[in-house]
This record gives structure tokens, C-alpha cells and sequence, in this order.
């Protein structure tokens, strides 16, 4: 950090990257029967691609780049909601664990959305 004051941009970004390591976590924790496998290698690419663009975004040269990394960080967010919640309804992880990485996956999607609301001017 520039002058070690959080800002609001820096807690989001350590707050995605503390999720890509939750997720992690959590799949080191599943079974390594061939389904369940497939979709956590998607959850972690969904999971990760969130932070990976939200720290792309920061980097980002222009207002419209950086409102395009947030979207597609959106879309990682909610992707992964989906892949959760397919791990949780088959039975193939602890509902208690996945629960709690649920709902810091639609915290961090409801974040994106109204920050892109914010961005393009609707909020």
C-alpha cells in the first residue's frame, strides 16, 4: 500500500483474494471421485478469475476497462455460485462449509453489481 491507509478498493481486493483461498480449502477437502473433481477444477477457475480481474481492473488504463473487468469478475462470482451450490444439492461437500463461501460469493457478486451500477452512472 501506498501510505499503509486502507482504502476501499484494497479491502475488496484482499477480500477476493482471502475467497480464491477459502474455495481452495474447500476443495482440498473434497473427494477425488472423477465428478466431483471436474467441477471443482471449474469452481477454482471461476473462483479465482474473480480477484484475477478485480486486480486487473485496478490496473485497468481507462474508466471502460475497468468496468469491463468488473463485469467479468461478476461473471466469475456468479458462476461460481453455480458450482457451489451443484457441489452442495448432489451431497459431494459439507453444506456447512460450502454455505459459508456461498455467501461470501453473492456478498462479493452484490459488491461488483452495484460498483458497475456506480460506474456506468445508474446508481
Amino acid at each position: 500500500m501506498q501510505n499503509d491507509k486502507p482504502t476501499v478498493k484494497n479491502e475488496f481486493q484482499r477480500r477476493v483474494y482471502r475467497f480464491a483461498l477459502d474455495i481452495i480449502q474447500l476443495i482440498d477437502g473434497l473427494s477425488k471421485e472423477q465428478t466431483v473433481r471436474i467441477i471443482a477444477e471449474q469452481l477454482l477457475r471461476s473462483a479465482t478469475s474473480v480477484g484475477a480481474n478485480v486486480v486487473e481492473a485496478r490496473a485497468s488504463s481507462s474508466k471502460k476497462d475497468y468496468t469491463n473487468f468488473f463485469n467479468y469478475a461478476l461473471k466469475s462470482a456468479n458462476e461460481t455460485k453455480f458450482w457451489l451450490a451443484l457441489l452442495m444439492d448432489s451431497g459431494k461437500t459439507d453444506k456447512n462449509k460450502a454455505n459459508r463461501v456461498l455467501k461470501e460469493a453473492n456478498e462479493i457478486a452484490n459488491i461488483l453489481a452495484a460498483s458497475i451500477l456506480t460506474l456506468k452512472g445508474k446508481r
